[in-house]
């Protein structure tokens, strides 16, 4: 028997995950990242005790939009949080700690889907995972701190550019696989 774990993000995988959904999101992204920039706001929340249930859940929200492809987790929950109010360092981390059971949900739903579908790992495979985890452990640590004060100093309108950018160069290998060499 085959178990559904996650119906919904199947569903959304096989109708949307495309060329001008992932450009299209990758572009709308970049757009607000520069209108949320572009405000001249002072934050009321610059610290993470600051932030409320009601702030929260609102992140949290704009945190499942990232079933859509082409939208980024963190870059969602930045720009929720963004416009809820909340400093570029203070939502910085804020997404950085929601990424904890996020990813871990993440891996243990692709780990089940994968040992529930008669996967085995051999001895081989665990060394390799474990090494890996750790690896990826250490790198999104030095990551996270080189980020945090990136943030601290600059403002995400760069990345709204990059998104951009990276939407129209999807578009462009859409368009010469499409009409070019189809």
């Amino acid at each position: 028997p085959v178990l559904v774990i996650s119906p919904l993000d199947d569903w959304m995988e096989t109708r949307f995950y495309n060329y001008i959904t992932v450009a299209a999101m990758l572009i709308l992204y970049g757009v607000l990242f520069l209108l949320v920039e572009s405000r001249c706001i002072q934050p009321r929340v610059t610290r993470l005790e600051q932030i409320t249930y009601r702030d929260a859940l609102i992140v949290g929200i704009w945190q499942m939009l990232a079933i859509i492809p082409g939208t980024s987790r963190s870059g969602a929950t930045i720009v929720g949080g963004l416009l809820l109010g909340l400093s570029r360092a203070c939502v910085a981390e804020f997404t950085f700690y929601l990424a904890i059971p996020v990813m871990a949900g993440a891996s243990g739903l692709k780990l089940v889907k994968f040992l529930a579908g008669g996967g085995v790992f051999t001895v081989g495979e665990i060394g390799a995972l474990l090494v890996g985890c750790i690896v990826a452990f250490v790198v999104s640590i030095l990551a996270i701190r080189f980020l945090m004060d990136y943030v601290k100093k600059h403002t995400f309108t760069a990345f709204g550019w990059y998104r951009i950018a990276l939407g129209i160069v999807v578009l462009g290998v859409w368009a010469l696989q499409t009409f070019v060499l189809a």
